[in-house]
């Protein structure tokens, strides 16, 4: 079959759950006497696993008939450096596409679902199956793209970091985050259990969870849920962000009155570091993909002027 193109198409890739433990356990043999003996199904991790591999070798050969292709695993994404013309196939799942798209600049993105009767994929609109049919039609310019708002935290060293779907700012460990919180003119001291910052397409996610405790809990006082799920209709191209100070602690000297809030273009988010160890910041639920944020550190948080760019369905 001719070429559809001479750019490159990278597909990014990960390693099933079942390659995470054989390297946690060192063998196929112990990883499944350690998961048996919990009592746990370890046919399932082998039914994802086959089924996730078959679909990477289908990708793949479908590829490798259509351009140059190039796998990448998800663990080298934030040293790659992707070409302007380079278009990214993502097979995984939705955190996957999220994770991928931080480090591009508006190349297309592609989310394929290996496996729809495991993952919803939301951001996985196609199958392996009619890939032929998708990139072919991308490349004839035929189909929509989606705009993705990202979330920036830029730090007072110069440090920055992006998200897609949303920040965690706080303690590494479970032990209660210190800062100084700055929103909309107002500062306070505050003790927490940290901020979660949500972009529209986030807002599914760690956000809808947010809303729906707090409703939760507002509903068993009182008998009523004030809260909507999908707050002021956020979508993957809102320019604004959602703040939510998690669990905050009323004290002599720490505050909550600033505990939600929007960040757009006029009103930045300012948090000052209060914790001498242990202070991270990460993004999309990569928790090993941080930065420090430990004592006198500041961080702004903004809507990015980078975007992803989503092929839709």
């Amino acid at each position: 079959m001719k070429r559809l193109t001479e750019n490159k198409i990278v597909l990014v890739v990960r390693r099933s759950r079942l390659d995470d433990l054989i390297i946690r356990h060192n063998t196929f043999e112990q990883a499944h006497f350690c998961v048996s003996q919990t009592g746990a199904d370890f046919s399932d991790y082998e039914l994802e696993d086959k089924i996730y591999k078959r679909a990477i070798r289908t990708t793949e050969q479908i590829l490798h008939s259509l351009g140059r292709v190039q796998i990448l695993n998800r663990d080298f994404l934030p040293n790659f450096i992707f070409g302007e013309e380079d278009t990214v196939i993502v097979l995984g799942q939705d955190g996957l596409v999220a994770n991928t798209m931080k480090y591009l600049n508006r190349q297309p993105v592609i989310g394929v679902n290996p496996d729809p009767e495991r993952y919803d994929g939301i951001l996985l609109p196609f199958r392996v199956k009619n890939l032929t049919e998708v990139i072919k039609a991308h490349f004839a310019k035929k189909m929509q793209m989606q705009n993705v708002t990202m979330a920036e935290v830029l730090l007072s060293d110069g440090q920055k970091l992006y998200a897609v779907n949303d920040f965690f700012i706080g303690a590494k460990s479970h032990v209660s985050a210190r800062y100084e919180i700055s929103h909309c003119g107002k500062k306070e001291f505050q003790s927490s259990s940290g901020i979660i910052i949500s972009t529209g397409l986030g807002s599914t996610g760690w956000l809808k969870s947010v809303f729906a405790g707090a409703g939760g809990i507002l509903q068993s006082l009182t008998g009523e849920n004030p809260f909507p799920l999908n707050f002021e209709h956020m979508t993957p191209d809102s320019r604004f962000l959602f703040y939510s100070v998690r669990e905050p602690f009323p004290g002599n000297k720490s505050g909550t009155s600033i505990v939600f809030g929007k960040v757009d273009k006029k009103n930045k988010l300012m948090i000052t570091s209060g914790m001498s160890e242990n202070g991270v910041i990460f993004s999309d639920g990569i928790e090993e993909d941080f930065l420090t944020f430990n004592s006198g550190t500041i961080a702004t948080i903004s809507v990015s002027q980078k975007a992803g760019n989503l092929v839709k369905a």
